[in-house]
């Protein structure tokens, strides 16, 4: 059975009553009984394990939390991609927050983040939340043996950002009172890999399940980002597995880049190929066949502060009449460009260069030569000086709720962009970077490299170097919340001093900061509620 995922929204306020507690054991709710049978309506809650992506609780984008407002009084940050781009972006070369009053928000700009960290927190019990509620659905509600699979590959996915941003934490597969054990990073290595490797083969074929559920290939694509990562989680590098499943990706035979552009029969504007991934349209005007796994969002069915309704609303500047008539972004809800873009990351376009002030997105794009620079420049500085002044820092106009074919949205309030949580590029660039390391300089890598930049209308990268190469992670997935797990792996993030973002380590030009910070303090309230967890190193 196939199921309508885009209609998850309704069925998963039915999902059984259930109040689920996180593994962690320090939620204030009523947990689920380890001790009877659960009663529960398989489809609401299957639905559910997806709407974890997107959603935040049983009611829109506030109302019915899934996590209780004791723990965090603002449910927009319980979630999912909402915290975890907060905490890859926003301490990395790539994203600053236009209002200095928050200090969270300023401790992660700062790179002063400490065990008492909020967004941190929000993550911490979203991930556990979801886990929890995967380890009912597998032991106690699930029939299926696909659906049993995918429940198995979210509760993975859950589990490889507590490896990427905790580093290590409570783990447990089965509901219960007990408390959790403690994981290390190696132990969560070695548990995500064994999971995805057992599942692989029972997972639909590629392009055989319904849009935005998982098959073989976001399994394949989960195990080469592991595996491209194992150096920094374990130690021991594994480049050639990492090549081994991008290849797998690359060669899947139903998900492909997208290579069509459009024009809007409506406005005329024009919009290159890459553009057609961050549109409202996204699920049905070609980029759907890139989406390996998009999270699936709907300006009626599925409300929420988080997803592209940040990236779209939070990007968008409500004082600068020019920015909307010249771009438009398609809802009427703007928050004021919250989001700006540092200048390091136009630099990754324009080397140094000064890129043009217009509000044209062609000019842009030609000055950089490359059709991935949807910047936003018209009455705004390159470089940000001070972080709560809207005119530093161009804008980002990369996300949009307008449809190519020129068709209405559902709603301008809330968006129908659906997020690209994992895409095809990413096997590209994972193939380059792996080969590169195992291999040096070479031309297979250089070919991974051209295919991505031939559709930008970028020039070809002639023995690309590693520091080209994580220049293109930058180029060709900014503020697509992956930046930070990047920068570390290429020696650019905590512990070093050569490579400098603005208010990197606190200081306007930036300065370096502790290695302890490339992963995050698990949460003070769990450590005193769990006597097996052990707090990271550098937070105590």
């Amino acid at each position: 059975m196939k199921l309508n995922i885009r209609k998850y929204a309704a069925l998963m306020a039915c999902a059984c009553g259930l109040t689920i507690t996180s593994c962690t054991g320090d939620l204030d709710v009523t947990p689920i009984n380890p001790q009877q049978t659960q009663v529960a309506n398989d489809d609401a809650l299957f639905n559910k394990l997806y709407a974890t992506f997107s959603l935040t609780g049983q009611q829109g984008n506030a109302g019915k939390p899934d996590i209780p407002s004791n723990v965090m009084d603002n449910e927009g940050f319980t979630q999912y991609y909402r915290m975890q781009w907060y905490l890859t972006e926003f301490t990395s070369d790539e994203a600053a927050w236009t209002w200095s009053g928050n200090d969270n928000l300023q401790g992660l700009m700062y790179n002063k983040y400490t065990a008492n960290e909020g967004f941190a927190l929000g993550l911490y019990y979203r991930l556990y939340f979801d886990i929890t509620l995967c380890n009912s659905y597998i032991n106690d509600i699930g029939k299926d043996p696909q659906r049993l699979a995918e429940a198995r590959f979210i509760r993975a996915y859950n589990y490889a950002s507590v490896l990427d941003i905790f580093g290590a934490g409570p783990f447990c597969t089965k509901v219960s009172s007990d408390n959790a054990v403690y994981y290390n990073r190696q132990q969560l290595f070695d548990y995500v890999e064994s999971e995805l490797l057992d599942i692989e083969d029972k997972m639909a074929d590629p392009g055989r399940n319904t849009y935005g559920r998982a098959d073989k290939v976001a399994v394949w694509l989960l195990l080469s980002r592991l595996y491209l990562n194992a150096e920094v989680y374990t130690g021991n590098e594994r480049n050639g597995d990492a090549m081994i499943y991008a290849n797998k990706v690359l060669n899947n035979g139903y998900y492909h880049l997208n290579f069509d552009g459009a024009t809007n029969p409506i406005t005329g504007e024009k919009y290159s190929a890459y553009q057609m991934l961050f549109l409202a349209d996204n699920n049905s005007n070609g980029a759907q066949y890139e989406a390996i796994l998009p999270v699936l969002q709907d300006g009626i069915t599925t409300r929420t502060d988080g997803g592209t309704q940040l990236l779209i609303q939070a990007s968008y500047d409500n004082k600068n009449d020019n920015m909307e008539t010249d771009v438009p972004s398609g809802t009427n809800r703007s928050w004021g460009k919250c989001l700006q873009i540092k200048g390091k990351l136009v630099d990754q376009f324009f080397k140094g260069a000064k890129a043009p002030e217009t509000g044209s997105i062609a000019t842009m794009t030609a000055a950089a030569n490359d059709d991935r620079a949807l910047f936003y420049s018209k009455g705004y500085k390159q470089y940000i000086t001070e972080v709560d002044q809207l005119d530093n820092g161009f804008a980002s106009v990369k996300f949009r709720n307008v449809r190519s074919d020129g068709a209405r949205t559902s709603a301008i309030d809330y968006v129908d962009t659906d997020l690209p949580l994992m895409r095809m590029a990413e096997a590209y660039l994972t193939y380059a970077e792996a080969s590169v390391r195992k291999f040096g300089p070479n031309s297979d890598a250089d070919s991974k490299l051209r295919v991505l930049r031939d559709r930008a209308h970028a020039a070809p990268l002639n023995n690309a170097t590693l520091d080209d190469i994580c220049a293109e992670w930058a180029r060709e997935f900014w503020f697509e919340g992956r930046r930070r797990m990047d920068l570390i792996r290429f020696n650019k993030f905590a512990g070093q001093s050569d490579y400098k973002w603005e208010f990197m380590g606190g200081e306007v030009k930036g300065t370096s900061f502790p290695s302890f910070r490339k992963v995050f303090a698990i949460p003070q309230a769990d450590l005193s509620n769990n006597p097996n967890l052990k707090q990271n190193e550098g937070y105590n």
